[in-house]
């Protein structure tokens, strides 16, 4: 799982409900709940479906200063928790339009975790949004290190459309349509390439060893992996129900990887979720 994105999310539900609350002088709790149909790291999606769950919660101070824990858990993979984070960040407001943030999270994992991040336990984030007259961007820069280290740039641009409300003015519909672009390098894809070879050994599944010429080689992989590429297209579609002090959401994303995708990726996968958050 992507978690500088959660953050992203539960700030995006935060912001949301602070402008109906207007309360920004308190200390808040938010809480969030979610189901996703597969596991998406920035748009990249591996050729086993992973749905998940996830259960998190942030406190946030008047200052800007948030923390944040969670866990998700893989519907259709081993019995445990599938991985959990704890991470911190800071958000300052230049004016109505502009604002920046920097964010940390640890995550840890499970031996043999089958999610393609996992050799990437720390992530550093820095963030910029800009809202003009008519759409809001965010340029968004993480650094993910740990057994490998890997650099990503993702660039959003989503406009937030008011449908109206439901039985009554308390209960606002939205849409927020979205388009992402995500590169990066891509040195986490080699150890995911040896531990899936070690859960095949496990399980039985025997392949034969890649030849010199194979594109999926460890030498290839090696190299590619320096590279900084464009990794997908991502295309999203929420639908937010918010009320004064929680936002439930249904989601839709069509990612759509780059020209220089690994054959262990789906090249165009589309991914439902499901979100709840309230605020204390």
């Amino acid at each position: 799982m992507r978690s500088v994105f959660l953050l992203f999310l539960l700030g995006a539900a935060f912001m949301k409900v602070q402008a109906q609350q207007d309360s920004t002088s308190k200390t808040t709790i938010t809480v969030a709940t979610l189901y996703s149909s597969n596991v998406s790291y920035y748009g990249q999606v591996t050729n086993e479906k992973l749905p998940y769950i996830l259960a998190n919660v942030s406190l946030r101070f008047p200052v800007g200063f948030y923390l944040s824990a969670g866990s998700y858990k893989l519907l259709n993979y081993g019995s445990g928790l599938s991985e959990t984070d704890i991470g911190g960040g800071f958000d300052f407001d230049f004016n109505d339009r502009l604002i920046a943030g920097i964010a940390y999270t640890r995550s840890f994992f499970p031996a043999n975790s089958p999610l393609l991040q996992a050799s990437n336990e720390n992530n550093v984030n820095l963030s910029a949004g800009y809202t003009w007259n008519w759409l809001e961007s965010s340029l968004s820069a993480d650094y993910a290190f740990g057994e490998q280290n890997d650099v990503f740039l993702s660039l959003t641009n989503s406009k937030e459309i008011n449908i109206g409300y439901l039985f009554n003015e308390r209960n606002t519909l939205s849409i927020e349509p979205a388009i992402e672009l995500s590169a990066g390098t891509r040195h986490f894809y080699q150890t995911y390439i040896i531990e899936k070879g070690k859960r095949d050994q496990a399980n039985g599944i025997i392949k034969k060893p890649d030849s010199p010429g194979n594109p999926n080689s460890a030498n290839t992989i090696a190299i590619s992996s320096n590279s900084f590429d464009l990794l997908s297209y991502n295309f999203k579609l929420p639908l937010s129900l918010s009320r004064a002090n929680y936002i439930a959401e249904i989601s839709y994303q069509l990612s759509i990887l780059g020209p220089k995708a690994e054959t262990e990726l789906k090249n165009q996968q589309s991914i439902f979720g499901l979100a709840f958050y309230y605020q204390l």
